[in-house]
């Protein structure tokens, strides 16, 4: 019976053939969603009065598919094979998703009242923008379409970092 040598490190100064940059790759995605997010807040401060309600929840779940979308890509290109990173991709997206809406709460609050009113809100009621993101105001109950786009998000992040890095040979 032959038995197999121990496990040798390789020598000093060699790294082990690795593939892409997963830390990196949650990074980068995470400066894009934020783009991508304040995109998404400029949009809806700039056309919030003349869009109804189909039209703004089909603007968030397209800013949470088209954040999915973009963080997924280069999450996969950078991070390659990486499941740590395609999952970290997939939170990063639906966090931005999450927040695009969340922050342009109170941006439509300032712009319609006052700057002032945005420190009005955090002193009585900081929890707002999560609520109004939450609920559905005109029939009651929750928005199912709020938590729609934070799957939509993740989906499509995890989905295509998963097809772009596992298309991307090893080093």
């Amino acid at each position: 019976m032959h038995f197999a040598p121990p496990f040798q490190a390789p020598p000093f100064g060699q790294q082990p053939n690795a593939s892409g940059h997963p830390v990196g790759a949650v990074f980068l995605g995470f400066f894009v969603s934020v783009i991508v997010s304040l995109l998404y807040n400029g949009l809806v401060l700039a056309t919030y009065k003349d869009q109804s309600l189909t039209a703004s929840h089909t603007l968030y779940l397209v800013h949470a598919l088209v954040n999915g979308a973009i963080v997924g890509c280069l999450v996969g290109l950078v991070g390659h094979r990486s499941s740590g990173a395609h999952i970290g991709g997939a939170v990063i997206a639906a966090l931005g998703a999450f927040f695009g809406f969340t922050n342009s709460v109170p941006l439509i609050l300032a712009e319609s009242q006052s700057p002032s009113a945005i420190g009005d809100m955090m002193e009585s009621d900081p929890f707002l923008p999560a609520r109004a993101w939450w609920n559905n105001e005109i029939d009651g109950g929750v928005d199912w379409f709020s938590p729609l786009a934070l799957l939509i998000a993740a989906a499509a992040a995890w989905g295509l970092a998963y097809l772009i890095g596992k298309s991307r040979r090893r080093a």
